[in-house]
């Protein structure tokens, strides 16, 4: 979430596996690393819980689009969620993760550059930028002017990108230069094994250009604290780094750059040709080749289980990757061909970039994405047969959650929240209110939402921001205004919130996801229940 709001409620369901059954069953043992720190602990133990293998964005998968609705034995997505986590370490990669899995499972996929077929039943995917994502299923029963019911979040996290020039020497050091990107917890980027990842442009052997992902997984890059005898009053006054001459990663000590050998006299001026070297083995290409760089700096660690009971995730970018996991999954196991055979409306989940810096841009919710999508699906539907208003008819009969992680109350900053507002972790998805508008959340809409919960039996819990401090926002607004679509705001409440590292509850992804997939399932039936214009 941009600003600065997000609230979440969640609570045990008897489909999750209790973490104290797993610590009982597998105690950790003094002299080895703790089991949910093992890749191979949830595959070698698949009798505790069924992992789906998310395999890296080059590996070959072919899971039965036909099992659409199992998550394993315990119903908990949490293993698959962790997976994504860390394959996602950029808004790239998490979109193209995401694209991999759904057409894994059997949507096809579409370019907005096409022209589109369509049909009742089918399941759909198209990405923009490789950071902006729109997924649907139509159901067997739609009849244009119907629906969409949809589930928006982002991919983006605050982050530091490698500036244009990124070659920076200090001291005799290697350094890397960097900008900030978002509202981020910039003190708890220093002292961490950090890396770079992103997307790089490659000149081909017949003149053409080649988009690729790269991913430096080893520790690469560190931004160093001072020492506290040479800041003496650090711990007094507070530690207040300036983010343009004290935030610069190192890279190495200086050398001989002689045995690097670049012929192209930008990318030699503009990074380190040590840096190069590094992305062009990963890549598999001459340094030469690489033609443009937009990289993102990482932390290295691996998302886990944390706390005594494991019920903890520890990893970056749960705001908002936890939440578009949540929504995809939700998605890919409501829409087998059972789920849609009774379905009138169009499913849909949105993934927009650039939600930390507001939206503004055409990977954004602030462009008309979803919109255009929502209007070709009609067109294509129509059958040459369009009916007056048949676009605005089927905006006004859709319902949008706008889900983007939520502030869990913090047990040592207590008095931040609003004294009868106080979400907490493992209670339920957070619906956000905000009566000057900053959540789209209506009376009426979050009625709606809580009654999908109700019906499943399913938590969920109220925020609102204190009356003496700002609230934050989502993309709930943008795309509620953008064209007067009904819409709540939501989030899994968390901890940490633009940290590096961020923490939020097991619990609480599996309460999201089933409550995400009654949306789905439940929405028509509930939403024809209540008469308001």
């Amino acid at each position: 979430m941009a600003a600065i709001a997000r609230f979440h409620i969640l609570q045990q369901s008897s489909s999750v596996l209790k973490p104290t059954a797993i610590s009982s069953k597998f105690p950790h043992q003094s002299s080895s690393p703790p089991f949910y720190c093992n890749p191979n602990f949830f595959r070698n133990n698949s009798h505790i819980r069924k992992l789906h293998l998310t395999p890296s964005l080059c590996a070959n998968s072919s899971p039965n689009p036909e099992n659409s609705s199992a998550s394993g034995p315990s119903g908990s997505i949490v293993g698959d969620l962790l997976d994504y986590l860390n394959e996602s370490w950029t808004q790239f990669h998490a979109t193209a993760e995401a694209k991999r899995q759904l057409v894994a499972a059997g949507f096809h996929l579409l370019s907005e550059n096409d022209e589109w077929e369509l049909k009742p039943g089918g399941r759909y995917i198209f990405t923009r930028n490789m950071s902006c994502l729109v997924a649907f299923a139509i159901g067997e029963k739609y009849s244009v002017g119907n629906g969409f019911h949809v589930i928006a979040a982002h991919t983006d996290s605050p982050c530091l990108k490698l500036k244009p020039k990124s070659a920076l020497s200090k001291s005799n050091y290697l350094m890397v230069n960097v900008q900030t990107y978002g509202g981020g917890l910039w003190h708890t980027w220093f002292d961490r094994d950090l890396s770079v990842a992103g997307r790089v442009i490659v000149r081909n052997g017949d003149g053409s250009f080649l988009h690729k992902l790269v991913k430096v997984k080893r520790p690469l890059l560190r931004v160093p604290t001072l020492a506290i005898h040479l800041d003496r009053t650090v711990n007094k006054d507070g530690f207040k780094p300036n983010l343009e001459t004290h935030l610069n990663p190192l890279l190495a000590t200086k050398h001989d750059d002689a045995s690097v050998d670049i012929k192209d006299k930008n990318n030699k001026d503009s990074h380190h040709p040590l840096l190069m070297q590094i992305l062009s083995d990963e890549l598999g290409c001459e340094i030469d080749d690489i033609a443009s760089i937009e990289l993102n700096i990482c932390d290295t660690q691996p998302s886990c289980l944390g706390g005594a009971n494991n019920e903890f995730i520890f990893s970056g970018r749960l705001d908002n990757l936890a939440s578009s996991f949540c929504a995809l999954k939700a998605l890919v196991d409501s829409s087998g061909p059972k789920d849609l055979s009774d379905e009138h409306a169009i499913r849909m989940v949105a993934l927009f970039d650039n939600e930390e810096v507001g939206s503004d841009s055409v990977q954004g919710a602030g462009a008309p994405t979803m919109f255009q999508a929502m209007r070709r699906i009609i067109d294509c539907l129509a059958n040459q047969c369009v009916r007056e208003g048949v676009f605005e008819r089927a905006i006004r009969q859709s319902f949008l959650v706008s889900a983007d992680m939520a502030h869990g109350v913090h047990p040592n900053f207590m008095e931040k929240h609003e004294e009868h507002h106080r979400p907490e972790l493992h209670k339920g998805l957070v619906i956000k209110h905000n009566a000057n508008q900053r959540y789209a959340t209506s009376g009426i809409t979050a009625f709606l939402f809580k009654e999908v919960a109700k019906i499943h039996n399913l938590p969920t819990q109220d925020f609102v921001v204190r009356n003496d401090m700002g609230c934050g926002s989502t993309i709930g607004p943008i795309l509620a205004s953008g064209i007067g679509i009904r819409t709540v705001d939501c989030g899994i409440p968390q901890l940490s919130m633009h940290s590096v590292r961020e923490i939020c509850g097991k619990e609480d992804i599996d309460i999201a996801y089933n409550h995400f997939k009654a949306f789905y399932q439940t929405f028509s039936s509930v939403d024809r229940k209540l008469n308001v214009d």
